[in-house]
């Protein structure tokens, strides 16, 4: 959805904007954006994309090494505790984010950003202390990992920022860089994590501080000088910045006297609340779906092809790094897409891609996956609980095999009973599945993100994209719950088959408010659309 506008020619001179097909507005309302406030605006997004980044790294940075750190530091821990570390992320996100969505609606976005950014830091601090307590160890790691997710519901404030200070024809771009930023920062934090292990688990202590030093704790004190540069960059760089949706310079309602300019008139109207809850509900099943992808891709492939739980988080940790460099790759792409056809269609198409991911992972064959016959002769083997579910793919390696197995079983488990009368996915089937959904999953996303921002037009974005936020977290949420509850007892044919219908009706709905979901300029007739 783009809109028949140009911006405003960056010009030091005081050159008017050019503005196609739009009648001249008036002279007080002109605040023509100078060189200078143009690089400062886009600095301050370059900011908000590291901000971005570094919360992403936050969550990825640690999650390879939590299961065993958790085992040296609390021996009573076990791997169902494990998922509700893991899940204690999102939960902290879901809390936070309309919190300081809403603060950041009436103080300067510094504010929040900086005490977000501490609180992430302290939280990886104590991450690091948490082998000092004689007792409920696992607690501490617990309130460590909920108080990082906590920090990084700042990502509400940085996407509220970024709609702010962006014309209609920047946004796009922009929430695609924010985008692919985060997406870095989740493929980078295990690499970081690796690069770390060569330290060691005994590592060194600074018996002054009662630091230790090793592969557990240098990736969080790692991220934790990465938030202290953050906080300075935001301190010495990060100004407060608004334009309309023309590019023309307004005064921001956060600013501390950082810039001059009228405040934005165009700020009178309703936001549309059906278009609103419309891509709220999209979001969600967005990130419930990719959610669902990751968590079933270890259980699925050892399932279907018999891998042991080493070749599974291996291969599914190759596949994974791959879709997240396509997932990149197309949040370039999509940049440049919508210019030509526009963000609804092109939420539309991504959604029908991710539905024809979805309908290929349909067991279609008549060639059953080999039974792991293991159990029922010994019932020593552990059967998974719906909590231990909630790991990610990366941490089932964490379930390990009673000391009187020296082979692990492979193959589908007797237990699920699905595995006697339903047909093998081919590992084709799921290759293609990976890369349909790759590519699906990004395009989804940047859109979702820019139509909201695009929708609730000049209107203060905190709140609204805290509840976005919110939203997705909790998708992240009950992604691995669907997976135990319906995969596990059901098997994929009604998991994948669910999942369809979730994606039709998000198509559906999609049809229905399509003509709804158009910016806030556009729907009070400031600025005509060109592509629909």
């Amino acid at each position: 959805m783009a809109a028949a506008v140009s911006s405003p020619e960056v010009s030091a001179e005081g050159q008017e904007p050019l503005l196609s097909g739009g009648e001249a507005e008036e002279e007080s309302r002109d605040v023509v954006e100078t060189q200078e406030h143009y690089k400062s605006r886009w600095r301050s997004i370059w900011i908000m994309y590291l901000t971005m980044f570094l919360s992403s790294v936050g969550f990825s940075i640690v999650i390879m090494s939590v299961w065993p750190y958790l085992q040296k530091i609390d021996p009573t821990a076990d791997a169902s505790f494990l998922g509700w570390i893991i899940a204690s992320y999102s939960i902290g996100q879901m809390v936070a984010s309309p919190l300081f969505g809403l603060w950041s609606n009436y103080r300067p976005r510094r504010e929040p950003l900086v005490v977000s950014t501490t609180i992430s830091v302290a939280a990886n601090c104590l991450y690091a202390y948490v082998h000092l307590p004689h007792s409920h160890n696992k607690y501490y790691m617990l309130t460590a990992r909920a108080l990082v997710g906590f920090g990084a519901g700042n990502v509400a404030v940085v996407r509220s920022y970024i709609a702010g200070a962006t014309s209609l024809t920047e946004r796009t771009s922009a929430m695609a860089n924010t985008s692919a930023c985060q997406a870095v920062g989740f493929i980078l934090g295990p690499v970081f994590q690796t690069c770390f292990t060569l330290i060691g688990e005994e590592g060194i202590t600074w018996k002054l501080i009662h630091l230790q030093l090793n592969m557990y704790t240098a990736p969080v004190l790692f991220g934790a000088l990465l938030g202290v540069i953050n906080i300075i960059l935001i301190f010495a760089i990060f100004r407060e910045h608004r334009v309309d949706d023309m590019g023309r310079q307004c005064k921001s309602i956060n600013s501390e006297g950082e810039e001059s300019g009228s405040l934005d008139q165009d700020a009178e109207g309703n936001v549309d609340h059906v278009a609103v809850v419309a891509i709220n509900f999209l979001f969600f099943v967005i990130l419930f779906v990719f959610a669902v992808f990751e968590t079933i891709a270890t259980p699925l492939t050892m399932d279907m092809y018999s891998w042991t739980r080493k070749e599974a988080v291996f291969y599914n940790g190759i596949i994974l790094s791959v879709v997240g460099i396509e997932s990149v790759i197309v949040f370039m792409v999509v940049k440049m897409l919508s210019k030509k056809t526009g963000e609804r269609a092109i939420l539309h198409g991504g959604l029908l891609i991710v539905l024809v991911g979805f309908f290929i992972l349909l067991p279609w064959g008549k060639k059953l996956p080999n039974i792991q016959w293991q159990e029922i002769k010994n019932n020593s083997i552990p059967r998974t609980t719906s909590t231990e579910m909630l790991m990610p793919f990366w941490s089932l390696e964490a379930l390990q095999l009673p000391s009187n197995h020296t082979v692990e079983p492979v193959g589908c488990p007797i237990t699920q009973s699905w595995c006697l009368n339903t047909p093998m996915i081919y590992l084709a089937q799921y290759i293609s599945s990976d890369i349909l959904i790759g590519l699906g999953y990004p395009v989804c996303n940047v859109m979702s993100y820019t139509l909201y921002s695009k929708i609730l037009g000049p209107k203060p974005q905190g709140v609204y994209m805290g509840w976005l936020t919110a939203s997705g977290s909790g998708a992240r949420i009950l992604g691995p719950v669907f997976v135990s509850q319906i995969y596990t007892h059901l098997g994929p044919r009604w998991a994948f088959s669910l999942i369809c219908g979730v994606v039709v009706v998000s198509l559906l709905l999609l049809e229905v408010v399509y003509k709804r979901l158009i910016a806030f300029s556009v729907r009070y007739g400031r600025m005509q659309e060109e592509n629909c």
